[in-house]
């Protein structure tokens, strides 16, 4: 009987399996995500600081990709992770490097007031003869602020807007009393009637807590209202008083009020 050869495939000679050169890649592999970890921490340190390194870097980084995905031959394993392990050092250390540089001072335009918004840290520049009917109602309210201030006055702040409730100015008297401001900048043919002074009556002593409620106006009280002030014990200062004040002629408007002596 005749049997059939059975036709073996010829098996390709094939690499053969090398410990050293497979612990090498895993090694240079760990190396490689490690370096890659401190690298984007660093950069993302960087980018916060200098924006503009991190677009050079990422362009740069991009490039390089580009040249190499262009080459025809295909590298090793090993020979990719000794090149991710120089770039990825070469990116931390410019990173380090922009870390460690301190960004130029940029360019600032001081205002003329520092500290807070709407707070007086200033004396008033000009206090004598300045025209108060001249002024808008917030820098009315900003000028009188300056001549508490001016008088010795500490944590003077503006307070006026939606919602103050009638205090436009707040601070502390010399002696330590609460001082309540409210600026009424009125023209001649407008003087500040008793309705005024009923409103800020009702919430100067209750809601601001006032020690001396003041209403200041550039121009005139009606009569009314000059009897319910001085029935709750509010000071009036008119256009000439407040003239007077600002020119250093009359007493600073919490002196009409006695420091309750302590018992």
């Amino acid at each position: 009987m005749t049997m059939s050869e059975r036709r073996t495939r010829e098996l390709r000679p094939g690499r053969r399996f090398d410990l050293r050169s497979t612990a090498m890649f895993f090694g240079l592999l760990a190396a490689a995500l490690v370096t890659g970890g401190l690298a984007v921490r660093a950069l993302a340190g960087a980018a916060q600081r200098r924006p503009v390194w991190a677009v050079v870097l990422l362009c740069l980084v991009l490039a390089v990709a580009v040249a190499r995905g262009r080459r025809r031959r295909r590298p090793s394993a090993a020979r990719i992770a000794r090149q991710a392990g120089r770039a990825l050092a070469r990116g931390t250390s410019t990173a380090l490097d922009a870390l460690d540089t301190p960004p130029p001072a940029p360019l600032l335009t001081v205002p003329a007031q520092a500290g807070p918004p709407d707070e007086v840290t200033s004396p008033l520049p000009v206090a004598q003869g300045i025209d108060h009917e001249a002024l808008t109602p917030d820098e009315f309210e900003t000028a009188t602020a300056e001549l508490c201030a001016r008088d010795g006055c500490t944590r003077v702040e503006v307070v006026g807007g939606a919602g103050d409730l009638g205090a436009d100015v707040t601070a502390l008297t010399p002696d330590g009393r609460r001082l309540v401001v409210q600026c009424k900048r009125y023209g001649e043919d407008n003087k500040v009637g008793s309705q005024d002074l009923q409103r800020f009556g009702g919430t100067c002593f209750t809601v601001h807590e006032a020690d001396v409620a003041v209403v200041v106006t550039t121009g005139e009280f009606t009569v009314p209202a000059l009897e319910y002030a001085e029935q709750c014990g509010i000071v009036c200062v008119d256009g000439e008083g407040l003239l007077a004040w600002s020119q250093g002629r009359a007493a600073a408007p919490w002196a009409a009020v006695p420091s309750e002596e302590p018992a």
